[in-house]
């Protein structure tokens, strides 16, 4: 389940209070408390055993004597009530559930725990159910306050979402005494039911809520929240502190909530993945907050450079100190606009970034060096500190200045430095809706929030338009190789069959020759030609340098058997556990001058399959350059892995030495990650080293660990890869087309369809008159997520190297796969040949296949092909949301039945 039933548990019109008491300090005495103080404008019915009369109200016995079904329920009776209490709540018809109740992770007498009875008696009524072991929900727009914390939320457009409760008392005394407000104000506790996917969904389209902030310790359900993270991320700022960063912080977080904490570094991987903001502090959660909230009207940024313009030096050395231990970018300031600077600034200004106008500034200083940095081209975002004066109070350069950061096309942050003499010049700052910040260093860390967040937005939402590499691994020859493994128990392939493996997916790689003996070894090596590398084989050893079983450089059939022969007594004498099956003869890579790489796969406990890439060799842990991205990979993703790892400078070329061939390397990264979306039974990779020069990359080493598995196609990984299953050639008007899923590569080509359509056909379409489509949109079409998304394309001539797009259906379905809206595009010159109708049956038969309860679409009254094409299909046509649309549905799979 996901937003289903939710608006029950957060704008309810009732609320039940199950284990309301008259006892002072008592749990239930203390949230009936909260309900009747937070001014909730339903009924509040208490719920007591004992009492027909709590806080001179009546009480009702039980559950099935309330005059009606309340929306919601608060449970704070003790843990071994509550599955039957949730039961008897549902069989009246309520909702949502909220379980303050601590305990239920202990067993009951038949060995199930109480937590898990709880959800098998909420299953069958679709019964939500927040908690157990949680503070509550705060939601001040509705005045609801079913919570036990000491107080009440001020309203507000923020979300704040945790699992720690003892941390959500905290933090909202915090915001509370400095005004903060929010929408929502939510407890998790042990996240049975309801989990950070959910409220992501929910939070993601509720208008109210301007951004989302979490407190994470750990996530249950990698894909589900990846799917969520990446939808609410497009529509607003997400948020969140992760606990966990540090070992000892990571063990903490998994005893406290039962789930295992993921390395710290994929969960980086994942943030960035999904378009949200990871900071390290509470209180920069809430700056972030701020700043991004405030720089809705200059966003995206253009650019990371910070111009910083102040009237004391010790402040100005302090913010760019801090830009750059942080990573950021200090503005090289223009002739130009030094230039300009100096015709407005006395002669002792600092000449440079950070600007000095010098302690004895008047407002109109103030006012100038702003102007001219806002106009600079190669200044992305000005930080403006202040530091009070005798000579003009910080009110009146505040009342100037402002109208000036108001207006700016650019991000501008103000830093005022002090305390009760800048406090006014704060608050008017703070109401014309400009972040600042009381010192340097919080200032330029928020300036770093805005640079990493629209890095992770960039990379969310980036126009792709690389044409998709003919990857065409041999899976054949990739599953025996595995599953032949498998069935011999083994547990790591052989140098070769990892050699074979990488090549079945079209990554080159050394040659490699199983032999089974030292004669054997003679004769490939003879083959092969010399020098080569001898290694041994057994499946007992892994790491084969460790007892001598690694010889290179061998050019001799004599120089292998004595190699062969030294190996064979070194493992008798180090390992005599191990069998030895035989060597492995490797040709010698001669590429002089050849970077040496290392590109892995490891299984992260929640997110599966991650990819690593950094440089290798034999010292590879002592290397810090390395990034982790999760697959599958497209092509802007695998270049973003190769900047991210800090690898690009060092593959650029220097000192007359050639440039490596980046494109090869990217090439590679795409074949492994598919290598790991296909192969659910590959555990582990190593390929170290990957040689990369300007020839391109070449496999010397590798290892695979492999294990079994059962996931079905693509299920463990944490985000869908391209369901490549569902393409289709088919053969209409004598042409041969493609029917298949859209790519993110696919951007380009989208965008041009849409600029071939007529004006009338884009306005049948998006129901405005439009000439292009944004980036940013074109983006969002393409970059789709699978699990919840599916847009089908029509490809024209495959021979062609760039296939013109014909045609487009896509279906967006809602998080509960009840409802899918559908929108169909047909170019011009194809229309009336049954493209349409091709294109909307094979997107039917894929929402039937997935279970989707219903489809519906709208369409403009005058849009009298696509009426027709939806009768044809079958779909009712209903008066839509305004008089000139219609709205198109059509049942496809009857929801099930529930018993109430």
């Amino acid at each position: 389940m996901t937003v289903r039933h939710l608006e029950a548990m957060f704008q309810p019109t009732s609320v039940a209070l199950i284990g309301a008491s008259d006892r002072e300090g008592s749990l239930g005495s203390v949230v009936l408390h909260n309900l009747k103080l937070g001014g909730f404008k339903g009924p509040i019915w208490p719920v007591n055993t004992q009492h027909a009369e709590i806080d001179g109200g009546p009480a009702w016995p039980d559950v099935a004597s309330l005059p009606f079904a309340p929306d919601l329920a608060v449970i704070c009776t003790p843990a071994s009530t509550v599955p039957e209490l949730v039961a008897a709540l549902g069989r009246k018809g309520t909702r949502a559930v909220i379980v303050l109740s601590a305990g239920l992770k202990a067993k009951s007498a038949s060995g199930v725990s109480l937590e898990q009875s709880m959800l098998d008696a909420a299953r069958p009524h679709l019964l939500r159910v927040l908690g157990p072991n949680c503070i509550g929900a705060l939601v001040p727009g509705v005045a609801l306050n079913a919570s036990f914390s000491p107080g009440n939320a001020l309203p507000g457009k923020l979300a704040f979402v945790t699992q720690s409760g003892a941390l959500a008392t905290a933090m909202l005394d915090w915001a509370n005494s400095r005004g903060i407000g929010f929408s929502h104000f939510v407890s998790l506790g042990d996240s049975a039911d309801v989990d950070f996917g959910d409220m992501l969904d929910y939070l993601g389209s509720d208008p109210g809520t301007r951004a989302i902030l979490m407190y994470v310790e750990s996530v249950k359900t990698a894909r589900k929240f990846m799917s969520a993270a990446r939808a609410a991320a497009r529509n607003k700022p997400v948020i969140l502190v992760k606990a966990g960063r540090a070992p000892e912080g990571a063990k903490a977080a998994a005893s406290h909530t039962g789930a295992l904490a993921g390395s710290d570094v994929v969960f980086d991987a994942a943030v960035q993945r999904a378009g949200m903001l990871r900071v390290n502090t509470l209180e920069a959660l809430f700056d972030a907050a701020e700043t991004l909230s405030n720089m809705q009207h200059t966003w995206p940024l253009r650019g990371e450079r910070l111009a910083l313009v102040t009237n004391g030096g010790g402040a100005g050395v302090l913010a760019a100190d801090s830009l750059s231990l942080d990573g950021g970018t200090l503005a090289e300031l223009s002739p130009a606009t030094l230039a300009a600077l100096d015709a407005c600034l006395p002669a002792t200004w600092s000449k440079g970034n950070p600007v000095d106008i010098i302690g004895d500034a008047p407002v109109s200083r103030y006012q100038a060096a702003l102007r001219v940095l806002l106009a600079a081209p190669e200044v992305d975002g000005v930080l403006f500190m202040h530091a009070p004066t005798a000579i003009v109070s910080a009110t009146q350069i505040a009342s100037a200045c402002l109208p000036l950061m108001q207006s700016a096309n650019k991000p501008v942050l103000a830093c005022w430095l002090g305390g009760a003499v800048v406090a006014a010049a704060r608050q008017a700052t703070a109401a014309a809706g400009i972040a600042n910040y009381n010192t340097p260093e919080r200032a330029t860390a928020a300036w770093m929030q805005l640079v990493h967040f629209n890095r992770n937005q960039q990379a969310l939402q980036q126009l792709t338009t690389a044409s998709v590499p003919d990857l065409q691994p041999d899976r054949a020859t990739a599953q025996h190789l595995v599953q032949q493994a498998l069935q011999e128990g083994r547990e790591w392939l052989g140098d070769a069959d990892s050699q074979a493996l990488l090549a079945a997916y079209g990554i080159p790689v050394v040659e490699t020759r199983k032999t089974r003996d030292a004669q054997n070894a003679v004769s490939a090596a003879d083959a092969m030609g010399y020098p080569v590398a001898l290694k041994i084989m057994s499946p007992q050893i892994i790491h084969k340098s460790d007892v001598g079983g690694v010889a290179l450089g061998l050019n001799s059939a004599a120089e292998v058997r004595a190699a062969a022969e030294r190996m064979q007594a070194q493992v008798s004498k180090l390992r005599p556990d191990a069998v030895l099956q035989g060597f492995t003869v490797q040709a010698m890579a001669h590429r002089p001058g050849a970077h040496e790489l290392i590109v892995g796969l490891s299984t992260d406990p929640l997110f599966g399959p991650v990819m690593l890439l950094g440089e290798g060799g034999t010292a590879v842990e002592l290397h810090a350059n390395h990034a982790v991205a999760l697959p599958p990979l497209n092509t802007r993703l695998a270049q973003d892995l190769v900047q991210r790892s800090q690898l690009a400078k060092l593959l650029g070329g220097y000192r007359g030495k050639a440039a490596a061939n980046q494109a090869a390397l990217s090439d590679a990264l795409l074949r492994v990650s598919l290598l790991a979306c296909d192969l659910a039974q590959v555990a582990e990779l190593d390929i170290n080293p990957l040689l990369i020069d300007a020839d391109g990359v070449l496999a010397v080493d590798s290892r695979v660990r492999i294990k079994a598995s059962s996931a079905r196609e693509g299920a463990h990984l944490a985000i869908r890869p391209y369901p490549a299953a569902l393409e289709e050639q088919i053969h209409l008007a004598g042409e041969g087309l493609l029917l298949r899923p859209i790519r993110p590569e696919d951007g380009g080509r989208l965008q041009a369809f849409y600029a071939d359509a007529t004006l009338a056909d884009m306005r049948l379409r998006f129901f405005m008159v439009r000439r292009e489509v944004p980036h940013s949109e074109l983006a969002r079409y393409s970059q789709i997520d699978y699990d919840r998304e599916m847009t089908f394309v029509a490809l024209g001539d495959s021979s062609l190297a760039e296939p013109r797009m014909l045609g487009e259906v896509r279906a967006v379905c809602d998080p509960d796969n009840t409802r899918a809206e559908f929108a169909i595009q047909v170019a011009t010159d194809w229309q009336g040949r049954g493209l349409g109708r091709l294109l909307l049956d094979k997107l039917l038969r894929y929402l039937r296949a997935r279970g989707t309860t219903e489809v519906v679409g709208e369409c403009l009254l005058e849009n009298l092909s696509l009426a027709a094409l939806a009768r044809h299909a079958d779909f009712s046509i209903e008066a839509g949301s305004s008089p000139d649309l219609s709205t198109l549905r059509l049942a496809l799979n009857p929801p099930k039945m529930t018993k109430t």
